[in-house]
């Protein structure tokens, strides 16, 4: 029998954009925080994302997440000793709670979400995380301008090379070793992907895997952009079925609902083929234009869903 590839998670639940969150949020109830952390414990995550910023649900100052930090962070360590993910780009907030944290109650080293090249304080992120000992999750779908700035990759070579610009600041700069660095590729929604994302993320995955210089990094993604859109009954476990795929790119870990989407499918499983096909649609053929394939692999996934949602039906 084929085997199921091995994902570390990290738990996505603290979040405003789920409601259990949400609502402990609005209430600041340290105690319905605390039994997320618990649920994702028991559940098999191997981190804790703390994301408490603001949706489109929900309006969340950074002054309120300042303010609420140093006691959601101690409160959510009485209950679980899994390290915790901040996940931010103001780099206060990272401050904030890394004075809260104490690193001798977790396993592991607690994790600093991301480091992008768009980053105002990048320099100052990478100084906490040395002064810290912190792993860090490294965005390589932004790349640096030559000029200055930072413009999306749209090629999985500009990708490798973000990505080792920031393994070399990393070492240089915060002492950290590979297995410190998490890349996340990115990874768009399946079905509206026009430009190639999904496979740009896999193939930087593949080229970052083939460079002996990054033997021993790791890669997560955002699973849950993955199926945005798809049927609400097909969404899990297209999100499923897409980590046994990146698996064999390299992946590793992922920002997941440990409820919902954390275990990737069986490799045998007829959905993952499916997928790998529809993916390959969107690959560029001769002289066709990326949006050419991208409207390709949409119509694929379309077809996929449909198909589904027939032999449920």
């Amino acid at each position: 029998m084929p085997s199921t590839p091995q994902i570390k998670i990290i738990g996505e639940l603290i979040n405003n954009a789920y409601a259990r969150a949400r609502k402990a949020w609005e209430a600041r109830d340290l105690s319905s925080f605390q039994q997320l952390a618990r649920l994702q414990d028991e559940g098999g995550a191997a981190v804790i994302n703390l994301n408490i910023d603001g949706t489109q649900s929900v309006s969340v100052s950074t002054d309120e997440m300042l303010e609420f930090l140093p006691k959601l962070i101690p409160a959510i360590q009485e209950v679980s000793d899994i390290c915790l993910s901040f996940d931010n780009p103001n780099i206060e907030y990272h401050k904030v709670a890394l004075k809260a944290y104490d690193p001798s109650r977790a396993r592991g080293k607690a994790v600093l979400n991301s480091l992008a090249a768009s980053r105002r304080d990048l320099n100052a992120m990478v100084d906490l995380i040395r002064e810290y000992d912190m792993r860090c999750i490294v965005m390589a779908s932004e790349k640096f301008l030559s000029g200055g700035g930072s413009a999306q990759c749209l090629d999985p070579k500009d990708s490798h090379a973000t990505v080792l610009q920031f393994v070399d600041l990393l070492a240089s700069k915060a002492d950290r070793k590979l297995d410190d660095i998490i890349v996340d590729p990115g990874l768009a929604p399946v079905g509206a992907d026009t430009y190639g994302l999904v496979n740009i993320g896999l193939d930087t995955m593949r080229l970052c895997q083939e460079d002996p210089n990054l033997k021993g990094i790791h890669f997560s993604v955002g699973l849950s952009n993955f199926a945005w859109g798809t049927p609400n009954s097909l969404k899990a476990k297209l999100e499923r079925a897409y980590l046994t795929i990146a698996a064999r790119y390299g992946l590793d870990m992922a920002l997941a609902n440990v409820e919902k989407n954390a275990t990737p499918l069986p490799e045998g499983d007829p959905l993952v083929s499916a997928l790998e096909r529809a993916l390959e649609e969107g690959r560029r053929q001769g002289d066709e234009s990326i949006e050419e394939a991208g409207f390709r692999q949409a119509e694929a996934i379309m077809d996929l869903c449909n198909e589904y949602r027939n032999n449920e039906g």
